[in-house]
This record gives C-alpha cells, sequence and structure tokens, in this order.
C-alpha cells in the first residue's frame, strides 16, 4: 500500500488535513481502503488520549471533550449515514422505491434525528463508564468498526451507485484476512472481549441481506457506528 492509499483514506474517513490527492481514480480509492482500519485506530488513539488528559481533572468534562472529539475528526460521517438509513427504513414500509427515494432525501426526518440523539447519548454512557486502563483498548473499537465497510460491500451487491459499491471491488481480500488477524491478535493482548468483532460485523451483514437484500454507502456507515457502539459496551461490560 502506497501512503498516498493513506492519504486518500484519511481525507475521506476524517477531517484531519492532509494534502489533498488529486488525479484520483476509480481503482485507487477501492484500494485505499486498505487503510480504513489504520485510520480508525488513529481516530480511536487520539479519542483516547483527549479522554485519558481530560480526566485527570474532570471525568465529565473528559466524556463530553472526548465524545466531541469523536465527532468532530469523522464529521460525522457515519452519523449522517444512520440517519438516512433509520429515516429510510421508518418510511418505506418495505416499499423498495419509497426506501430509496427517502434515502436520496438530503432532508433529515423525525427518525434521523431520533437516531443521532441516542447514539450520542449511548456512547456518551459508555465513554462515561470506560475505565483509564480499558482506554489503550479503545483504539480498536473504531478500527474493527472500519474493518467493517471492506467485508460488506465485498460480501453484499450494492443496491445502488455510490461510493458504497466502490470501497471493495479493487481491494485485495488478502487485506481483509490481514486486518482481522491483526487485530484479533491486539484485542487478545489489550481486551479479548473485542475478539467478538467479527461477528458484530457478520450480524449486521446478515441483517443487511436479510433487510434490504444488499448494502449502500449510508448503509456501510450505518453499520460503522452500530459496530462501534456494540463494542464500546462490550469494553465497558468486560
Amino acid at each position: 500500500m502506497k501512503l498516498r492509499g493513506l492519504r486518500l483514506a484519511t481525507q475521506f474517513l476524517t477531517r484531519v488535513p492532509v494534502p489533498a490527492v488529486g488525479d484520483l481514480s476509480a481503482e485507487e480509492f477501492s484500494r485505499s481502503s486498505a487503510w480504513f482500519p489504520f485510520v480508525g485506530l488513529v481516530i480511536g488513539a487520539i479519542v483516547s488520549a483527549v479522554i485519558y488528559v481530560c480526566a485527570h481533572r474532570n471525568s465529565t468534562l473528559a466524556t463530553a471533550i472526548g465524545l466531541l472529539t469523536w465527532v468532530w475528526i469523522t464529521g460525522a460521517l457515519h452519523l449522517d449515514g444512520l440517519a438516512d438509513l433509520s429515516d429510510a427504513l421508518a418510511a418505506a414500509h418495505r416499499d423498495k422505491q419509497r426506501f430509496f427515494a427517502v434515502l436520496a432525501d438530503p432532508h433529515l426526518g423525525a427518525f434521523g434525528v431520533v437516531s443521532i440523539v441516542m447514539m450520542l447519548l449511548l456512547k456518551a454512557t459508555g465513554l462515561a463508564q470506560i475505565s483509564l486502563p480499558a482506554l489503550f483498548a479503545l483504539p480498536l473499537v473504531p478500527a474493527w468498526a472500519r474493518l467493517g465497510p471492506l467485508a460488506w460491500s465485498r460480501w453484499l451487491k450494492p443496491l445502488k451507485p455510490g461510493s458504497g459499491e466502490r470501497f471493495s471491488w479493487q481491494l485485495n481480500v488478502g487485506w481483509i484476512v490481514f486486518w482481522t488477524v491483526a487485530l484479533l491478535a491486539a484485542s487478545a493482548v489489550f481486551a479479548p472481549i473485542l475478539c467478538v468483532a467479527p461477528v458484530v460485523i457478520a450480524a449486521w451483514g446478515l441483517w443487511l441481506e436479510w433487510r434490504l437484500g444488499g448494502t449502500t454507502g449510508d448503509c456501510l456507515g450505518a453499520g460503522v457506528e452500530v459496530t462501534e457502539l456494540v463494542l464500546l459496551y462490550a469494553l465497558v461490560l468486560a
């Protein structure tokens, strides 16, 4: 993997200022997704460091600033997908055309707002309960979650044109295997409970296949949020 791919993945997944990537091809965009789990590790490391520093003053402040950092650094990219999917599922009533019409609507509906609020409340509650030693394992949570889109887009058929169908079509499946093994090894050392992550990723994929018959970019983003939440609570409860 080239560092150009890392720049592209960072540019796509975060608000971290990196040199812009020019002359981009669809193939290069797809191959850059091999860096997604690494970018997730960096996101988690930054959030962990912020919480660790702030926790020495006030735990409530640490939770608030940690969550704010998490949302800011990702640009609420995946929250947007969660909101769009929630609105579409609520309004579609299993009408496929209605589902896609609502999914494409740029306006945010009531279900979308509620899903964002609930997700942020649940994440804040989880971060408030996390122990300082567990912060060393927290970076693995967003890393696992960003492995999900690679697996889902490789496994499920795209339901409509868009970025969701381009994530892994040029990505060697060996990278998915590599990151799965690497993250399992790291989880076994720092937080064995996180070894459940492949099951969580598979469960979201199975649900998408059962409920929608495929995936979209919004479904991938929503899956990242759901995976992060489940693994965060697993880390806290363990």
